[in-house]
């Protein structure tokens, strides 16, 4: 009778999740990827458009990526890309030569979660412009850069921060870009490096390059699409309402 009265108990459970349909996940930004939703729409919390969810479906890796930030690193040139890994996912932070805050743009001011005494490795170092001399002239800097590279998978410029790059002997006999104004500085600096005018980004497979701001958002959604699809980087790009995204608008170069 015990038996008969918990199946009884039971039955209406099982009925309910054979009944049950499709489920509903958002697309990789990092804040809501553990949810799902029984019915398509948008995501309350992020509003991106939800994506149904496929059986034994394996959940994305979650890449990491430093942000160094200098005094005088431009805002937009890593604020924009910043977006960009947040909805794709990924867990970013960012690091300064201390902890002491940081003047971006000689006007506001961030506090970096590490130094590089005590800043973790991370898949991706992200490095912007500004006054890139600053971290670029810095010997302690350029040699923590060196020390993470057996650690780093991949390399991410915005702007004049391909001279930091350059400095710590990472653009060599590369294909790369840089803002409009220091294409030819970055050319004398680099002379057996090939430094390319009019062009958005340029990926050379570890090492993306990208022009000055917006194009720091173009090079962002390409690596994104490149990790998790390219219809992930339009989503994002349409959250962002940004209109200038066309996909692979930039050089990938060919190895």
């Amino acid at each position: 009778m015990k038996r008969l009265l918990l199946l009884l108990l039971c039955f209406p459970l099982w009925a309910v999740a054979q009944q049950q349909g499709p489920l509903y996940v958002c697309p990789p930004c990092g804040s809501c990827d553990t949810l799902t939703f029984t019915k398509p729409g948008a995501c309350p919390h992020c509003h991106m458009k939800l994506i149904e969810k496929k059986a034994d479906e394996a959940k994305p890796k979650r890449y990491s990526i430093c942000f160094y930030l200098y005094e005088g690193t431009e805002v937009l040139d890593f604020a924009g890309p910043m977006e960009v890994f947040s909805y794709a996912g990924f867990d970013i932070f960012t690091v300064g030569k201390t902890k002491d805050p940081v003047t971006v743009q000689h006007i506001m001011k961030v506090i970096p979660d590490y130094s590089i005494a005590d800043a973790p490795p991370a898949d991706f170092f992200a490095i912007f412009g500004g006054d890139d001399d600053v971290a670029g002239n810095d010997p302690e800097v350029i040699n923590w850069i060196k020390a993470r590279d057996a650690q780093t998978q991949g390399y991410f410029s915005v702007c004049t921060g391909a001279f930091v790059l350059g400095k710590a002997g990472l653009l060599e006999g590369l294909t790369v870009t840089t803002f409009h104004n220091a294409i030819n500085n970055l050319q004398k600096m680099l002379p057996g490096t090939k430094v390319l005018k009019d062009v958005r980004y340029v990926d050379n497979g570890r090492v993306i390059t990208t022009a000055g701001i917006s194009a720091g958002i173009d090079g962002a959604l390409h690596l994104v699409a490149r990790l998790r699809g390219e219809e992930v980087a339009k989503k994002i790009a349409a959250q962002m309402e940004y209109d200038k995204y066309v996909p692979e608008q930039g050089l990938i170069v060919k190895h």
